[in-house]
């Protein structure tokens, strides 16, 4: 049994609409207020708040004359905000995430429905307090005798409705075993080169959009701030957004899926993207090649598929090694694409192949003997000399 979500867009009814709207901005009231109390808590008074003494102010918040409309939504919502805002601190505390920020009605809003507050019953869907199912769009159906176990309800901020089912996916299997084995180097201009000698060009579906997008961005700045006018730029600014995002997004799972069928090592290299965007020149090109996404992609399909998925250490020298006789040339500027290697003699070295053949043979290195591709790892201790202690 895998869990998997199955996305879908759906329509609500104009009651629907008003329900889950209300919802959602429950849900954005109570999880700002207990990030404040938390925040307020810990900087004035340097207690810590949990999750079990938010839930308690919860209750009271419900009894409060100027918060009655909390009961007038389903509370299931409302409870699992509050431990989305518990992973949320443990994401932080464990520097994985930066501090939780406040919702923002313009970005939308999301609920999430347990077991007790939705009933899945013939394929449709029904949710708390709501009278008729959701009208959706059932691009594809659930696997046979599967029954989602939560339910997750989103407005993006382009207006679309979408609903997510989590189920355990029986029909997940593993794929049947294969000798091809790749190394993958990224780029902005291509945006992966293989250790087989392919390069897959970067679609760009930023600049594709970007004049339109500059355009309808001017005009929301033109537009008085709160009026109805400034709303309809707004959502205009939005559906571009969401364009871009949908085509990055299937692209994206059409190649990945296509690298884990194919392959059944697959080699990438650790990167600190959101170092690399600090880069203001390389930024956008960076965000839009959307490195972070195709890896989290390939790490659990890989997973679902039974794939061995390798990252090699990101101060790995993938591209200034040599892949013929294993020679580090100092220094390799980005302007150059292609080199000469001056201790074997080779010559027209393309970097991004070269560097996928030595990600793939590091990839290898580690799979066989569990060899390090660090280079602090690398270099030899002298007998009896003291490491360095951990820091506290």
């Amino acid at each position: 049994m895998t869990e998997r979500a199955y996305r879908y867009r759906f329509f609500p009814t104009a009651e629907q609409e008003n329900l889950l709207r209300r919802t959602m901005g429950c849900v954005r009231l109570v999880y700002n207020k207990a990030l404040a109390t938390r925040t307020e808590a810990w900087y004035e008074r340097q207690e810590r708040v949990g999750y079990k003494e938010t839930s308690s102010l919860l209750t009271g918040w419900k009894k409060a004359e100027d918060l009655d409309f909390l009961n007038e939504v389903s509370c299931v919502p409302l409870q699992q905000c509050l431990r989305h805002l518990q992973k949320a601190f443990a994401n932080f505390w464990g520097k994985r995430a930066k501090y939780p920020r406040f919702k923002a009605k313009r970005n939308g809003g999301s609920a999430e429905f347990t077991k007790s507050a939705f009933n899945f019953r013939d394929g449709n869907l029904w949710l708390a307090k709501c009278k008729e199912p959701l009208n959706i769009v059932w691009s594809r159906y659930l696997p046979e005798g599967c029954k989602p176990s939560t339910v997750t309800v989103k407005l993006d901020p382009s207006g679309r409705w979408f609903v997510s089912l989590l189920i355990d996916d029986y029909t997940v299997e593993t794929l049947p075993p294969t000798k091809k084995q790749v190394g993958i180097d990224v780029g902005v201009s291509s945006l992966i080169s293989t250790s087989d000698g392919e390069k897959i060009a970067n679609p760009k579906h930023f600049n594709g959009l970007y004049k339109k997008l500059k355009a309808a961005q001017k005009e929301l700045s033109r537009k008085t701030k709160g009026s109805s006018n400034r709303d309809k730029a707004r959502l205009k600014v939005a559906k571009i957004h969401a364009q871009i995002k949908d085509a990055r997004t299937d692209f994206l799972h059409k190649l990945t899926t296509k690298l884990v069928r194919e392959n059944s090592l697959i080699a990438i290299e650790d990167l600190a993207i959101r170092n690399m965007v600090r880069n203001h020149k390389l930024a956008r090109s960076i965000s839009d090649a959307a490195w972070g996404e195709m890896f989290r992609q390939l790490e659990y399909k890989c997973e679902w598929y039974g794939r061995k998925l390798v990252k090699i250490d990101r101060f790995f020298p993938s591209s200034k090694r040599c892949n013929h006789c294993g020679f580090v040339i100092n220094k390799l500027p980005l302007n150059v694409r292609n080199w000469n290697c001056p201790n074997c003699g080779t010559k027209g070295i393309d970097r991004d192949i070269n560097a996928g053949k030595n990600i793939l043979a590091a990839g290898q290195a580690v799979i066989v003997c569990g060899a390090t591709v660090r280079a602090e790892q690398s270099k030899s201790v002298k007998p009896g000399a003291m490491k360095q202690k951990p820091k506290s």
